[in-house]
């Protein structure tokens, strides 16, 4: 369990808190995804959570131990892939070799099928890679470490489509009820089929935060045509054919879930109501 309580933060220089007092509370077991706008926080929530940056006011706890001391037993169990990062000029079996020890759990058969899985060689040249290459490669590496929390900060950028499918698939083949993943992105379509916890901030504030299940019982998601009625929806946007639009989902109505329409309706000032839908469902 990740517990963030009363988080206050601020960067030095700066006169307003990019978080004041923000609280959640995230269980095991799910791939979360961190969504917001570029500058939102995304990328400062992760730091934060791993302890690399320290909080004005407010506790940060992980297996029960607060991130900020930075206890092995914790740093052994997490690791955060930033979205950028520098590798050594080494093959990636001797940058293995080096790092792994710092994992207990760390399984060479999870990084062998994760290197099948972006089809590259277990002796690569680092220094050699391009950039999404080193991207693959330090995914694997993530990924192998078999920790119980793993942060990502877009880890999709970088990447071109196939090995977008590809890191789809490596990261819902290592999933447990043990571990969670943080994915922190503003691209909302690299990663929409493998969430199934979505987190949404906007200055600091969290507009909502649901699994993705709820939000699929609660609201149906269309596309209707120009002259078509869009009176019953909570959150319209124009599309190529007329309007893409959300409504309440009175009749229990299974409609393909559009993540980047509802990223778009939650940054747009429909939050509140669609919490309030949420919050209607879970209280029948």
């Amino acid at each position: 369990m990740l517990d963030i309580s009363n988080l206050v933060f601020n960067y030095p220089g700066k006169k307003e808190p990019l978080y004041d007092g923000l609280s959640i509370s995230l269980p095991q077991g799910h791939v979360y995804g961190l969504l917001g706008k570029n500058g939102s926080g995304k990328s400062t929530l992760l730091y934060l959570i791993s302890g690399l940056l320290r909080p004005k006011k407010g506790t940060i706890r992980f297996m029960g131990e607060q991130t900020i001391l930075r206890l092995p037993s914790i740093l052994s169990n997490m690791f955060i892939l930033p979205e950028e990062f520098s590798l050594p000029k080494c093959d990636f079996k001797t940058f293995v070799r080096r790092n792994a020890v710092f994992y207990p759990r760390f399984s060479e058969e999870m990084l062998r099928a994760s290197l099948d899985e972006f089809e590259m060689p277990y002796d690569m040249p680092l220094n050699e890679l391009s950039m999404g290459n080193k991207k693959k490669a330090y995914v694997c590496f993530a990924l192998a470490t078999n920790v119980s929390l793993l942060l990502m900060d877009e880890p999709t950028n970088g990447l071109d489509i196939p090995s977008k499918s590809q890191f789809r698939r490596a990261i819902a083949r290592t999933m447990t009820n043990h571990k969670s993943v943080i994915i922190s992105t503003h691209q909302v379509r690299d990663v929409d089929t493998l969430l199934d916890h979505i987190t949404i901030i906007d200055s600091g504030q969290i507009l909502l935060s649901s699994t993705t299940a709820a939000l699929q019982q609660s609201l149906t998601f269309d596309e209707r045509g120009i002259n078509e009625s869009t009176d019953d929806a909570i959150f319209t946007q124009q599309s190529l054919k007329g309007n893409k639009v959300i409504c309440r989902n009175d009749g229990y109505d299974d409609t393909p879930f559009d993540l980047e329409l509802l990223f778009s309706a939650a940054v747009g000032g429909k939050a509140d109501t669609i919490n309030a839908i949420l919050d209607a469902g879970t209280n029948k």
